[in-house]
């Protein structure tokens, strides 16, 4: 014998039953609020997997609890600068004196040194490296397929490679250990033993890199010898430690300001310990205090997401409520026969939750369908792994939404007086008609903030992109002076500036945008003793005339005069600091030697327009990083095929890299690009949201009303009468978040343009585009429906009176 089902059972079964056959029967209301959820549901997921990644960066080292970046703080004129620069002997230092330290390293910036050439047989590859100290892989978490990190970089002609870079040079993987490779770095030619080979960097790490050479081999190199003092207690390294279980930063810190007390004579500065994985997303500092970064944007995008999810529960709430009126003799009679409140509230959310997770399933589908788009557009590798994390997440999201889109019909619908119901004299009450408008202008307040967003950011991104930085970036391309061009660099560029084609040419230390890494030099302005942070351009002759960089007083640099290489060009914001007048010819003491201030050049945007224009200071150096030539428009494929010819002369083997001077100048806003992209994609999915609902509500009170419109046509009242009636109250709503919207979007858009240190000005016009754009869009929304009820014949809606 089988057991019968219990009552929750067939109660429940009821339900599920009613609630299909309910969605079943308004399919337009269905298909709305599917539409709705689904796409707001699949909005909110892809945002989740973007955050989700950008919290997680860095987050994969086994140390991360204890893993810190030592940072600088350094007092100057302008304030307080924070950098992570340090001296190349801090970390042992810090390790040799401090016992709260278990492992300290240091390390080159990667970016200096983008393109190594690493030979292997007759087999040449550039590739992207760092100098580390000993206990690097101690510290961090780029596994070891073959070698040990106590020892794969304590050996001075050792080198760990990852398996792409081994793969690429020996064409395999395994039994590489001890065998030797050539690397190249300013001309000379240094041979190396394999000491390791790791598996690489993940998407998600901030540092990414092909190969590690000992840190002792650059000290070496640079000639750095002793201890750490206050003679070499400067330097642009970046020093890692990782503190004891039991040791907290906060102590620590006290103990690294009076370590740093005996080495810093003279100059006002401090270090401190910053959370490893905290770089990513809190990068940016204003004098001295922490001030943002990139976790504004994580945040801004989850408040995004929520706005979104918000939207499309509003859409299901009024559509819901719009109909409960149909429903209102089936719950009725449900209440007679005995429902209370609390199971009608229960069968309503079970019928939301049905329809949430059946656009769960659509979000998943669309999510899978466009998840390569928006890998485009954010530059992630983001992919839908499922794991608990993942799972747990959707089913979060999923739930919120339900409960969110269903609680306030479920207690609407609920509450019904039975006998006003069972009479058919249940009316909509004021109360009802003012929260259904007040939703309606809740989320087209929200769509006019996405609006304007996206037409200021537009906006700033293009005034950024076109507005003259101050140098030419333009037919300008740049390359790394490898190989032997370092130690023939004038030779080399006086070869390729009498190429057909080439305008000019130079090299200087570093790029644009970017310059060399800052450097505090010592300054007495007024009496008082200063230190003030410059940006060092040590270039060849006719860098500044390459870059179309404009004088405002003096001479640039000049083969004329053979004692140049002692002199000095600064730029208006240096003169300015400095507090100098008539500097063209003046003798200044700088950076511990004399040097005659020869020109002054009007200052140029060497960095983004999110900073200042600094101080700055060109001096000549024969010996440039990187080669930077002018190309005489329309000749550009001619000239680069020559310059590569030119460089395999000086470096046969070698793959000729360059890049476009405009094409680096506009990667700098890449961040704001895609915020701007996103911003875009979310105004557009919150308008279609928010549209959907709207056209279900005018549908449904033009189906409400259709017995009134019959007898307004009949009365001689036209297809355009009965258009206004309909759309009129919806206009209000909509007019009314405009203006609700507007002060919100104003504020919201001047803390983003805050952000950038030359901006645009926001103008009214912005707010009337966007006030425009919403009222046209709700009045296609709405004609079709309000069209098709007025041009209805009022014969079918009048034969049942």
């Amino acid at each position: 014998m089988f057991a019968e089902p219990d009552k929750n059972t067939i109660m429940l079964s009821n339900y599920l039953k009613i609630a299909w056959r309910n969605l079943w029967k308004n399919r337009q209301f269905t298909f709305l609020n599917l539409a709705g959820l689904s796409t707001g549901l699949a909005c909110a997921i892809l945002i989740y997997l973007w955050v989700y990644d950008e919290l997680t960066f860095d987050r994969f080292h086994k140390n991360d609890r204890q893993l810190y970046q030592v940072m600088e703080n350094l007092q100057h004129t302008e304030g307080v600068s924070t950098t992570p620069e340090t001296a190349p002997l801090l970390a042992e230092a810090i390790a040799g004196t401090m016992p709260e330290v278990e492992y300290a390293t240091v390390t080159t910036p990667p970016s200096w040194f983008p393109k190594v050439a690493l030979s292997a047989g007759d087999k040449t590859i550039k590739a992207c490296g760092l100098f580390a100290g000993k206990d690097y892989f101690n510290i961090f978490s780029y596994p070891l397929v073959y070698g040990h990190p106590n020892n794969v970089l304590a050996d001075k002609q050792g080198i760990v490679i990852s398996e792409k870079l081994a793969s690429a040079l020996f064409h395999t993987t395994e039994n590489l250990i001890g065998r030797s490779l050539v690397w190249q770095v300013d001309s000379i030619k240094r041979y190396a033993v394999i000491t390791g080979v790791f598996q690489g960097t993940p998407a998600n790490s901030s540092v990414q890199f092909d190969f590690a050479l000992p840190f002792s081999t650059f000290k070496d190199m640079m000639g750095i010898t002793g201890s750490l003092n206050s003679q070499n207690s400067n330097g642009p390294f970046l020093t890692y430690l990782v503190l004891k279980k039991g040791a907290h930063a906060a102590s620590f810190n006290i103990s690294l300001s009076h370590f740093m007390k005996g080495i810093s004579k003279g100059i006002s500065r401090s270090l401190f310990l910053k959370p490893y994985a905290e770089n990513y997303l809190y990068g940016n500092y204003e004098n001295g205090v922490q001030s943002g970064g990139r976790i504004t944007y994580v945040k801004l995008f989850s408040l995004i997401a929520l706005f979104i999810i918000i939207i499309a529960c509003i859409n299901f709430m009024n559509l819901s409520t719009a109909k409960a009126a149909a429903r209102m003799k089936e719950m009725g009679v449900r209440k007679a026969i005995g429902a209370g409140r609390r199971t009608l509230i229960f069968q309503y959310l079970g019928e939301s939750m049905l329809v949430t997770f059946l656009a769960l399933a659509i979000a998943l589908l669309l999510v899978a369908l466009l998840l390569p788009t928006f890998n485009d557009i954010t530059g992630k590798q983001l992919s839908i792994r499922i794991d608990s994390t993942l799972v747990l997440s959707l089913l979060g999201i999923t739930l919120m939404t339900g409960l969110l889109a269903g609680s306030y019909p479920a207690l609407y619908v609920s509450g019904f007086n039975v006998v006003a119901v069972l009479k058919g004299k249940l009316h909509n009450t004021a109360g009802e008609l003012w929260v259904r408008k007040g939703l309606v202008v809740f989320q087209f307040a929200l769509s006019v903030i996405f609006v304007v967003a996206m037409l200021v950011m537009y906006r700033q991104i293009a005034y950024v992109q076109t507005r003259n930085p101050g140098y030419d970036k333009d037919h300008v391309i740049y390359f790394e002076a490898d190989g032997k061009i370092p130690a023939n660099t004038m030779a080399f560029l006086a070869e390729a500036r009498k190429m057909p084609g080439v305008i000019n040419a130079a090299s200087m230390v570093g790029s644009l945008p970017g310059g060399a890494p800052s450097i505090g030099i010592p300054w007495t302005k007024n009496g008082q003793d200063e230190t003030i942070m410059f940006r060092p351009f040590l270039a060849t002759y006719d860098l500044i005339e390459t870059l179309g960089i404009q004088m405002a007083a003096g001479r640039t640099f000049s083969r004329e005069y053979s004692t140049d290489a002692s002199k000095i060009i600064l730029n208006e914001a240096a003169i300015k600091t400095m507090g100098i007048t008539d500097p063209v010819g003046k003798v200044i003491t700088f950076g511990g030697r004399e040097t005659e201030i020869i020109g002054v050049t009007k200052n140029f945007h060497f960095q983004s327009f999110h900073e200042m224009v600094k101080p700055l200071f060109f001096q000549l150096e024969y010996r440039g990083g990187t080669v930077m030539v002018k190309l005489r428009a329309g000749m550009e494929k001619q000239v680069i095929t020559n310059l590569s010819a030119l460089y395999k002369t000086y470096n046969p083997g070698f793959s000729f890299d360059y890049k476009f001077l405009d094409e680096t100048y506009q990667a700098q806003y890449v961040s704001e690009k895609r915020v701007a992209a996103l911003s875009r994609y979310c105004a557009g999915l919150a308008l279609l949201i928010s549209c959907l609902g709207l056209s279900g509500l005018i549908a449904f009170t033009a189906e409400r009303r259709r017995k009134e419109i019959g007898i307004r046509k009949v009365l001689g009242a036209t297809v355009g009468n009965v258009v206004m009636m309909l759309s009129k109250d919806f206009l209000k709503s909509v007019l009314i978040a405009v203006l609700a919207a507007t002060p919100l979007a104003w504020w919201a858009m001047h803390q983003w343009l805050d952000g950038f240190a030359y901006h645009i000005r926001m103008r009214a016009d912005v707010f009337l585009l966007a006030g425009g754009c919403m009222v046209l869009i709700t009045l296609l929304t709405i004609s079709f429906q309000a069209v098709k009820a007025a041009l209805a014949n009022p014969a079918s809606s009048l034969s049942t009176e």
